[in-house]
This record gives structure tokens, sequence and C-alpha cells, in this order.
């Protein structure tokens, strides 16, 4: 093949070269070496010889301790939980998968080892006010022993104060007073009815009481007589039964005086004997919780309340009706253990996965009985505050923020420093029923906050109070450096996941497969993914295999098999895709040549498979003074990303070949058979080199497909997902005809990317396949349309076999056709109105995904 004085290419035959003989290719020019890297099998995939890992399999090495790979996030983590500063809760920043929430609950449940145990906490009926029970602070262990030992003072004074009061002292004593009692009212009523006699008048008992009546030898005086009394008779009669009445009401003063005294004697009777059965049922108690002082006042509030109403132990459950429940009376004795810490080592540590309001701040339960909910202490229920509180919380920021009221809930909280438990609906004027006020419990402890970047950047945007209560935030990344030590931590926590889930352990081979596979998923050669989860679930479904097996380890023929499992279960709109090119629907060439075409690669993800497809981009060029039209973005199927990379084309070619005269072209750049939205620019060089083609008349080798962006000063730079760009068209081209000439161009800068299948290595290897790394764009130029690209001599003249010289002549000879004609401007359909988008923060983390990508 000849090429230019200037610009001489070494480059073996594309149809007899083999990667062993052929590395790579230079183009000099006067700036000095461009060089095209062909890439060498060995440089395809990383591979990790078993002999090079710290051990012969997973039961060799301890299991994991603490956070790997994480080094910053970690340091922040320590720091938030250091500083026991208002506000300084922590966000955990990371992406699904990356083993955030289990690494933070590792990291720290062994903080909390060191910690003190927190006090337990209860809720006690409040005599004063029984809407609004007291809480109580108990050294740990301690809440649950003093609900025994009351349960025990209970059954005691059940069981006792009964047998003293029916022993045989206490009724005498009891029968003594009354006697006493009715000796002194039948004394009184003795000397009244002696009185009324020396009246005239009998006193007699009646079913309403007593009676005054006018007497004669002892007889009630009949009615007839006292008709026919004179008047002066009956009235001196009047005169003395009026004396009688009131000597009558001074004697019932008297006996109710007697009754008073009687009764007061009895409860001081009772009160003494009562008194001593609850002072003994109560000594031990206050000799134990002697040192507290909130504890003892409840002490003396519940024994003054049992000696005021001792005869609740006297008598059964009360029935308000004789249909109801019984109803026990002594249940405010009892004591609601809320917080029970008499089983935690060191401070707790919680991890709530429903964030509700009511698993947050706690319940108050009701119970039904025949339609009607009544409640009371004992049946208020702890939230996940109370449980972590003196130690730590871990929350799932995302379904913290869905779950009604939570979020508010927990700032309202961690500003107070204090958590009361409420009812959702009452507190939100839902409902106004009437319902408990428990008292606040003080708050202690660190809130961690677990969600993805983005979630952080929408509190942090939109909400003050989350920078005023999370100033610390830790972020994991998604890969961490190959080194000896986090490959270390790697088989650590192989191993970590083999015990906890009863696996077969891995031997060096598997791990190595794993590792290779991190490394894919982390599209990097000297990075390992620390997305654990897809990792695990690797090693748990190669376990599965190995089972079946009746393997006794896990190796690397049954990784490759998990492996290829998965892709088999989610590849089939891929293999539909790859049916529709191999039968000619979707159209694809994988040989010969064509002016102004190109096979760019777009990137799909259907569920969790992400895969290359080759996509035509054509171009057709013409005089105007349009410039260059995106059809993607006219069809409103192109993204923002994906028309940056078409405009930075126009400043390439002003770039490039405008020193001669004003650009005058008219371009349309379209991706054939594209029907969903694209975007990303790592189509911007092969729309590039199309672009070039149409304009030089050159025809681009179909053998070959295309992927990179472009910078207006002509260098190539990376893109996402080479990996599968590169197997998309590698199984592209062996269905459509191997011609043993097929690759791919990729950025330079891609390399390190490169984790390739076996099966495309060993093409590679056999020289089937070529993957060729370019930096600049004459570079792919010169690959793809076998001319040289070209470069200015000291006239500032391209030379005119070049790609860019007859590019250079066609453009002359547009602005020569359109001299004098005046800019016409690009035909549009109107803009469809848009409505006005919300003012988000950037996202720090687009999720890339058109088929541009």
């Amino acid at each position: 093949m000849k090429r230019d004085a200037e610009d001489a290419v070494v480059l073996d035959s594309v149809s007899d070269r083999t990667s062993a003989d052929v590395r790579r290719f230079s183009r000099r020019k006067q700036g000095g070496d461009s060089v095209v890297t062909v890439v060498r099998g060995e440089d395809a995939r990383r591979r990790i010889e078993p002999k090079d890992l710290p051990c012969e399999s997973t039961f060799d090495v301890a299991p994991l301790e603490g956070i790997i790979g994480q080094e910053r996030a970690a340091e922040a983590l320590a720091l938030g939980l250091e500083i026991r500063a208002e506000g300084f809760h922590v966000f955990v920043a990371g992406f699904p998968g990356t083993g955030r929430t289990t690494a933070v609950h590792s990291f720290v449940e062994r903080l909390a080892r060191s910690r003190p145990v927190p006090r337990d906490w209860c809720y006690v009926y409040n005599f004063r006010d029984p809407q609004r029970p007291k809480a109580l602070s108990l050294p740990p262990g301690e809440g649950r022993r003093l609900a025994h030992r009351l349960e025990d003072v209970v059954a005691f004074l059940r069981r006792e104060l009964p047998r003293a009061f029916e022993g045989e002292e206490f009724q005498n004593r009891q029968k003594e007073i009354v006697s006493r009692f009715e000796d002194e009212r039948r004394r009184l009523l003795e000397g009244l009815n002696r009185r009324a006699l020396v009246q005239g008048f009998l006193v007699q008992i009646g079913p309403d009481g007593l009676y005054i009546v006018p007497h004669r030898g002892g007889e009630p005086l009949p009615e007839a007589e006292l008709n026919a009394m004179g008047e002066e008779e009956r009235n001196e009669l009047f005169a003395r039964r009026r004396r009688v009445e009131e000597d009558l009401a001074q004697t019932f003063r008297e006996i109710q005086q007697r009754e008073r005294e009687m009764r007061e004697a009895l409860r001081s009777l009772e009160r003494t004997v009562g008194e001593h059965i609850v002072q003994s049922a109560f000594s031990e108690l206050f000799e134990v919780y002697a040192a507290e002082r909130e504890v003892l006042r409840y002490l003396e509030e519940v024994r003054e309340d049992v000696l005021e109403h001792f005869p609740l132990f006297l008598k059964g459950p009360e029935r308000p009706l004789p249909f109801l429940p019984a109803e026990d009376p002594l249940r405010r004795y009892a004591v609601n253990v809320f917080v029970d810490h008499s089983e935690t080592d060191g401070a707790p540590v919680v991890v709530e996965r429903n964030p509700t309001f009511p698993n947050l701040i706690g319940r108050i339960e009701r119970e039904a009985v025949l339609g009607i909910l009544r409640t009371d202490f004992t049946l208020l229920r702890a939230g996940s505050l109370h449980r972590a509180n003196g130690g730590y919380l871990i929350l799932p920021a995302a379904d913290l923020l869905r779950a009604p009221f939570a979020w508010d809930g927990l700032k309202r909280a961690l500003r107070e420093r204090s958590v009361v438990v409420e009812d959702v609906g009452e507190t939100y004027g839902i409902v106004t029923s009437r319902s408990l006020a428990p008292e606040p419990i003080p708050l202690d402890l660190k809130v961690i906050l677990v969600g993805d970047p983005y979630v952080y950047f929408l509190l942090y945007h939109f909400d003050p109070d989350f920078r005023e209560l999370f100033k610390v935030k830790a972020e994991f990344g998604t890969s961490m450096p190959y080194t000896e030590a986090n490959v270390r931590n790697f088989v650590a926590f192989l191993r970590t996941l083999v015990d906890k889930e009863s696996l077969l352990h891995l031997d060096a081979s598997a791990v190595a497969a794993v590792l290779e596979y991190a490394m894919r998923l982390a599209e990097d050669r000297e990075k390992i993914s620390t997305r654990f989860a897809d990792l695990a679930d690797v090693v748990r479904e190669a376990h599965a295999y190995a089972a079946r097996a009746h393997a006794e380890r896990i190796s690397r023929e049954h990784v490759v098999r998990a492996l290829e499992a998965r892709i088999y279960r989610s590849a089939l709109v891929r293999d539909l895709i790859y049916e529709l090119i191999a039968a000619g629907t979707l159209r694809v060439a994988v040989s010969g040549a064509e002016v102004g075409v190109v096979n760019g690669i777009a990137v799909s993800t259907v569920g969790d498979l992400t895969f290359g497809r080759p996509q035509r981009i054509s171009v057709s060029v013409s005089a105007g003074r349009e410039g260059i039209l995106d059809i993607e973005r006219e069809a409103r199927l192109g993204g923002r990303i994906h028309t940056k990379g078409v405009l930075i084309l126009g400043g390439y070619l002003r770039a490039t070949y405008e020193r001669e005269a004003p650009l005058s072209l008219a371009a349309q750049i379209v991706f054939e058979q594209s029907y969903d939205p694209i975007d990303g620019d790592s189509a911007s060089l092969a729309e590039l080199v199309a672009l070039l083609s149409a304009l030089a008349g050159i025809p681009v080798r179909q053998d070959l497909a295309v992927t990179g962006s472009v910078d207006q000063k002509g260098n190539v730079q990376a893109v996402g997902g080479v990996n599968e760009k590169i197997e998309g068209f590698y199984d592209v081209a062996r269905a459509l005809g191997w011609t043993k000439t097929q690759g791919v161009v990729i950025p330079r800068a891609n390399l390190r990317n490169l984790m390739l299948r076996e099966d495309v290595v060993q093409a590679i290897e056999a020289g089937e396949f070529s993957v060729y790394a370019v930096e600049r764009v004459d570079e792919a130029l010169e690959l793809l349309l076998g001319v040289p690209a070209g470069a200015r001599d000291e006239a500032g003249e391209f030379p005119p076999d070049s790609v860019h010289g007859r590019v250079s002549a066609t453009l002359k000879r547009f602005q020569a056709m359109l001299r004098g004609t005046p800019p016409v401007a690009a035909v549009r359909p109107p803009e469809a109105p848009q409505e006005a988008e919300a003012k988000l923060p950037p996202d720090p983390f687009p999720r890339g995904g058109g088929s541009g990508s």
C-alpha cells in the first residue's frame, strides 16, 4: 500500500498479520510520532494466576474484619461516630450492592463493644395523671428485675392481705370496734326513747328510719283521739313533738359521729395491719433501689396507693357490666419494661430496615373489647430510636423518606434530643380521640443514614435541617485499587461469606476467577469492584454447581459456569437482537467498505445484563449553510450528551478546515434503524469518521467497528462499556461472516479497562480478531479509510491524496458553489412545548443509559 513520502505508515497487510508479529504501526509527522496500538491477547484480559494469590483456598485465611477498600469512608465514619457534639450524625453515601450497610454494621458493632451498656427504660402508672405515664431510667437489666419484683410484691399482697384480714386476731379487734359502736348507738337511742316518753311520744323504727308518734300507756295514740283534741291541747302536743324532734336530730348527729369514729377506727386497724404487711413487702425494694431517686419516688407512690386501695387486693377483678371481661385494677402496679438491655453487650446497634413512623418513634397499642378500643401504659411499645438510645441506629435513607411522617419525626427527635411515643394520627390531626401522652425519653445516640449519592445531594440542597443534623458524609466507592492488601481482604471477604452461609470453600482458581470478574465489574484492570452483593451471588451460584457435581470445593470451572448461566438467563433480548441482525432485518455489514457509513457500537442494558451491538451510522453531505444536522436530535431521540458530541464535530471541522474559508456544508447524521432514545458521546468518533468519509469520498472499512468520543482538537477520549462493545461486535461478526479481519477501534485511554471474555481473547491471540487503541482522530482515519490522514505542509496545505486533503477540497468546492448564496436556515420541526423543569441539583453520578452510551 503506497503512502505519502511525508506520511509513511508501517502496517502489515490486515489479511495475513497476526498479533504475534504485529504490535503497532506509527505515523510520523512533523510534530512527532503518533502510535496505534494493536492489543495483544495478554493485554485484552488480566489473568490472575492462582499461584500469585495469598492462599490455596479460602479455608487458609481468616474471616474479614473491618471495611474493605473504603479507607476514606471508614475514616469519615470513625470521625463522625467519635464526635459527640449535636448534629454530627453520619450519612453513608454509596450505590446499592457495595456492601455499605453490612460494612457499616460491622464497623459500628466493633466500636459499640467498647462503649458502656445504656440504661433500661420503663413506663409506669402515673398516680397523679393516669393519661401521662411516667418514664423511669434504671441500670441495664434492672428494668426487667424491677418488673419481676413488683409482680412478686403484688402476688405477696394478694396472698397475705386477705390472710391477715381473715385472721382471728383481726376479726376480734374488728368486732370489738363494731361492738363498741353498736353499744354506744343503743345507749343513745335508749336515752332518746326515754326522753321522748317523758314528752308523750314513742320512737319507732320503720323502713325509712325513725318515727315519732304520740302515745298513751305505751301505745300509739289513735287518730280519732288526735282529731278530738282541742286546739290548745293540740298546740301543746306539737310543741312537745318539736322538742323531741330536736332531740332526735341531736341524737342522730351523735350516732353519725360515733359511726365516723368507728369507721376511722376500722381504717386505722386495717391500715395498721396493712402497713405492717405492705412495709414488709416493700422493704427489700427500697433497699435495692436506694441509689435510684426516681425509682424510690415511684415505689413510695406505689406503697401509698396500695395502702389507700388495699381492698382491691381483697376482691376479684371489677366487671363494669356482667358480660364485659373483668378489668384487673392491680394492673396499675405493673411495670412496662420499655427498653431492656439485660442481654446487651456494649452499646446497642440497631438496623431498622422498615423505618416507618411507628417503627422509629414507637406506638401506642390498643385492646379491642366488644368493639371498644382501650389502652394504658402497659401497651406502649418502643421504636428503634428507643432501642438504639445510647448506641447507634442505622437507617436506609430512601425507605425513610418514602415512609409518611417518618423523616419529620426523626428530625424532630434529633433536634429536641428526646423522643415521645406518639399516635401519628393524633400528632398530625388525622384523628382527635384522646390517647396517652407519655413522658419523653432523652436521646443520646448516633444515627447513620445509608443511601445513594443522589439522595444525599437532594437532602443537602432542599432540606436545611439535613445539613444541621448530618454533618458527616462517609462515601463508599464502587471499586478499590488492586493491591496485595486489598486482595487479601477480598479473599477474607469470600471466607466470611463461606462461613456465614455454609458454602463450599473456593480453591485458588475459583478465587482468581471471582477476582477477574470483580475487575471486569470495576471496568479497570487495576481495580477490584466493591459490588459485593453481585460477587456474593456469583459465589452462591458457583456453590450450587459445585454441590451438584459433588465437588469438595468450588473451582474456576464452577465460577465460569455460574457467570455464563447468569448471562444466559438474562440474554433473551440480546439474542433476539442478534437474530434480527443475522436475518438481515437489522442491517449491519461486517465486511467490505462503504462511503459515509461506519459501524458504531451501542450499549443496551436490560435488567442485570449490559451488552453491545453494532449500529450503522450514516452521513450524507452536500453544499449548504445548515451545518451538521443531528437527525436523532431533530426526532427528539437524542439526549443532551449525544447532542453535545455532535456539536463538538462542528468545532473539529472549524478547527481543522476553516483556515481556508468558512465552512459551507449541509450534513445529516443518523443512527440507522434506531427507534429508541440515544444518549452519550461515545459515538462521536464514529460519526466523525463517517462525516469525513462522506466529505472525502473514501469508503470506510465495514469489518471494523468504532467507539470513542472526540474533542475539538482531534483527541480521542475514553468511553464506558468498552468490553461489552467489543464483545458485541465480535458476536455479530461471528454470526454474519467470519473473515478473521474484523476488529474494534477503541480509545487508548480505555486499554486499562479491557477484561474481555476468554473466547474473544483467544481469537485475538490467534490473529482472528483485533482491537486497536488510538489516541488521535487521524489514527482512526488511517485504520478505517486505508488512506493517510495527512498533515499540513509548510505552505499550510494538506497532501491532495490524504483524507484531510480530500475533505478540504470538497469543502472548497462547496464554498465555491455557494458563493453569493444567502445562508439558509435548517428546516426543523416545531419544538414541542416543554413543561418547566424542577431546579434539581446536578446528578454527581449520572445514570448512563441510552443506546449511544
